[in-house]
């Protein structure tokens, strides 16, 4: 293949043109080449030089004609309220990218903190870059709002449903993940004294809003839980309250407060990892061992579960199986409205047992 004169290298952005003069061929088989089309007949020989063309000369497609062309920018933009560098972040991102680029697609990432003013001004400026469409992403799993700027684009919600139904959206089975956290419970002998702790404060059930956000999360576990502890002929003995976050400081108060009380649970259910770890806490306070007087179980299967002895059992939040399949329904060009739910696994762990001899 002869060489590009050196006098055309360097002096600009490197064209189409040269690169089929370089190559050989007409401007309209490089283009055919470069972008994978077979309605040209054009043999893998051709092809293969237009690829070393082009590589040679350091050229790229441009993006604006290649939109103007196809109708695609071929970049997609996840929007979410948390922090990018957090565990749940990493996952749900690294999922949707296994899954955008294998089409060939760039993903731009947007973390709002929450902050509405924020999120309006980055959603003008991605959609001013002509982006195929939005993978609107939540911390937690909850109702949310979506916006006017997301809904003029084709969207897929993650980790969130919309307060219509409407919207193509894709969480966690969290109804099941309730059911698989009981019947550990129940399979270990488990019937009375079982505890949830976790739950809204005084004063507020179910479905209102709490911080500002619905979380869809507790309700469904409860529900899942409550379900299946009544087919099997029993319920929970009660709910502890979680007063302000549910981290470990507030689990170990919450538990503390129940044990304080007179009560003695055989086991707790615990809404995440970090309150079940503010759990083990209180029970070592108490003079109580996980699991050979209480058993603890929990939902989000984080890294947390390793870090205490012994290892904590949780059904895992499917982060990754989340992002891939979100992406994958916002590459199809109209995602049908659909709520698609991903089953949530039971993690190994040691935290479960069957329940001590009554005193």
């Amino acid at each position: 293949m002869a060489r590009a004169n050196e006098g055309q290298r360097g002096t600009g952005r490197v064209t189409l043109t040269e690169v089929a003069r370089l190559a050989g061929v007409s401007r309209s088989a490089a283009s055919f080449a470069l972008n994978g089309r077979t309605d040209l007949r054009i043999s893998e020989e051709t092809s293969e030089r237009v690829r070393r063309a082009a590589e040679e000369l350091g050229y790229s497609p441009n993006a604006t004609a290649k939109t103007l062309r196809t109708g695609k920018s071929g970049t997609v933009a996840l929007v979410s309220d948390f922090i990018g560098t957090t565990s749940v972040a990493n996952a749900m991102v690294r999922g949707a990218l296994q899954t955008l680029r294998d089409a060939d697609t760039l993903l731009y990432t947007v973390d709002t903190e929450g902050d509405p003013e924020l999120e309006s001004r980055f959603l003008q400026n991605l959609r001013s870059r002509d982006i195929d469409g939005f993978l609107y992403a939540s911390m937690f799993t909850r109702t949310v709002s979506v916006p006017a700027l997301v809904r003029g684009a084709p969207f897929v919600l993650l980790n969130c449903v919309s307060e219509g139904t409407d919207a193509t959206a894709v969480v966690p089975d969290e109804f099941a993940a309730g059911e698989t956290a009981a019947t550990a419970l129940l399979s270990a002998g488990h019937r009375d004294d079982i505890w949830f702790v976790g739950a809204f404060p005084s004063g507020f059930t179910g479905g209102v809003e709490w911080h500002g956000w619905r979380p869809l999360a507790l309700t469904e576990r409860l529900e899942g839980i409550e379900a299946t502890l009544a087919t099997a002929g029993t319920s929970l003995a009660g709910s502890v309250p979680i007063e302000n976050d549910w981290d470990i400081p507030n689990g170990r108060d919450s538990v503390a407060r129940l044990l304080s009380s007179g009560a003695t649970p055989s086991a707790l259910i615990c809404v995440n990892d970090a309150v079940a770890v503010g759990a083990y806490h209180a029970l070592q306070q108490a003079g109580l061992r996980v699991p050979d007087d209480v058993s603890v179980i929990a939902f989000d299967g984080s890294p947390l579960t390793a870090a205490v002895v012994p290892t904590l059992t949780s059904v895992a939040l499917p982060h990754e199986e989340l992002g891939r399949l979100a992406a994958q329904l916002l590459l199809n060009d109209v995602p049908t409205p659909a709520l698609h739910r991903v089953p949530m696994s039971l993690s190994g762990g040691a935290s479960v047992a069957a329940p001590a001899p009554k005193r």
